[in-house]
């Protein structure tokens, strides 16, 4: 194997995502940025040049709106979004279409809620839904979460994770062996929160750290093992910390001063976790995930500060570190000592995150520019291709495939013969 398939074959497995007799194919794409969590695919003959005309295999108008990503397993994408009911309720549903022709296959309601006004980069429908093979797990911030099985059937529901969510739910859960683990940072209250896989029930609750500053963050947590122990890394405001999977206890945490408004997932490899701090001064900390109670002075290895995004999560790819800020600024960095390789402006906005897949790093702007390049020390520009569509969602990727979401839309696009 490669070294880089060593890497994804060992991420898959660390991710919690993939459990004993799964029934997974290397080219799912099962949660938010993928089988390990960390935007790395090994898909073949992802397309690089496509327009809103060239290279569109299909688009389909979805209903509703919402900024989930979607989500890959065997030849179905999943997804989720909210149509407006009546009066000024919202109803939030899951879709099921066929990845080949965009058809639908099954359109499910889920939850009802009152409507109430969203941030313009949020909605009522922003998680990304996530599968373990034969469920489908969704969640909608304070307005619920469910599991389904992959026919639509409603196995359970939970709507006890209450909080104020200030401008709407952003985070997407994560998966351990026995759980279904989510950040719940509102305005009011703050705590990390576990959902049993099979029942729904709350295994546990754990309130966040007190702080100052701002309350409210947007992230997804990361499963990692660290010296044969599984732990769960979720940022928050102000802190970042380690959980105990089965209990919720606290095994870390690291101090990043009045971050709040947290989006970006965070990463490992090379023995370290990356994690970005937020608004308004965005930094990028790199520590080992080691040691016991407020690790920051002990363990963090470095930290960035110039042209650290506030949204798109960065990508790590053998030794580098790439990513794109919120205003356009692209950056290579060295993963292991923070040393800058090169930064380049690539034009518009984004809070979409960036994936990889054969040499390439694939960007998504927020006016539906997708700009690929060379996965490298040095810049390389390859493409951009404009869909002309806004877009705020992640890709979803399988070989010679990529999935894009829009506003109001979901392309395959695809290299024509």
């Amino acid at each position: 194997m490669t070294r880089l398939a060593r890497l994804f074959a060992c991420t898959v497995f660390l991710s919690g995502i993939v459990t004993p007799g799964s029934p997974l194919r290397a080219g799912d794409w099962t949660q938010f940025r993928g089988p390990t969590g960390q935007g790395i695919s090994t898909a073949k003959g992802v397309p690089v040049h496509w327009s809103r005309d060239k290279n569109v295999a299909w688009r389909i108008e979805l209903p509703g709106k919402a900024w989930s990503s979607p989500i890959l397993l065997r030849g179905r994408l999943y997804l989720t979004t909210a149509v407006p009911g009546d009066g000024d309720t919202q109803v939030l549903r899951v879709l099921c279409l066929n990845a080949e022709n965009g058809e639908s296959i099954w359109n499910v309601e889920v939850f009802r809620h009152g409507a109430a006004n969203k941030h313009p980069k949020n909605g009522h429908a922003s998680p990304t839904p996530l599968t373990d093979g034969k469920h489908l797990f969704v969640h909608f911030g304070t307005n619920g979460t469910a599991c389904l099985d992959l026919d639509g059937e409603v196995i359970w529901r939970n709507r006890e994770l209450v909080y104020d969510p200030r401008h709407g739910s952003g985070g997407s859960p994560v998966l351990t062996e026995t759980s279904l683990v989510i950040s719940c940072d509102g305005y009011d209250t703050e705590f990390v929160a576990a959902l049993d896989r099979a029942t729904g029930k709350i295994r546990w609750k754990t309130p966040r750290p007190q702080h100052e500053g701002k309350t409210f963050s947007f992230t997804t947590p990361l499963v990692i093992t660290v010296k044969d122990k599984t732990q769960v890394v979720s940022p928050g405001s102000s802190y970042v910390c380690s959980y105990e999977p089965d209990t919720g206890r606290e095994l870390w945490r690291v101090h990043y001063p009045l971050g709040y408004s947290v989006v970006p997932r965070p990463l490992y490899a090379h023995g370290l976790v990356y994690v970005c701090s937020g608004f308004d001064t965005p930094r990028l900390i790199a520590f080992r995930p080691t040691g016991s109670g407020d690790i920051t002075e002990a363990q963090v290895a470095w930290t960035k500060r110039e042209s650290v995004p506030n949204s798109p999560t960065p990508i790590i790819v053998g030794d580098e570190l790439y990513m794109v800020n919120d205003k356009g600024i692209a950056s290579c960095l060295d993963a292991r000592t923070g040393k800058q390789h090169w930064r380049k402006r690539i034009g518009g906005n984004y809070s979409a995150s960036p994936i990889y897949a054969e040499g390439k790093i694939y960007f998504q702007s927020e006016t539906g520019k997708g700009v690929v390049i060379r996965a490298a020390k040095a810049f390389t520009l390859l493409a951009e291709n404009d869909l002309n569509d806004r877009t705020l969602a992640s890709y979803a990727v399988d070989d010679g495939v990529l999935f894009i979401r829009s506003e109001t839309h979901l392309y395959r696009i695809e290299e024509n013969d």
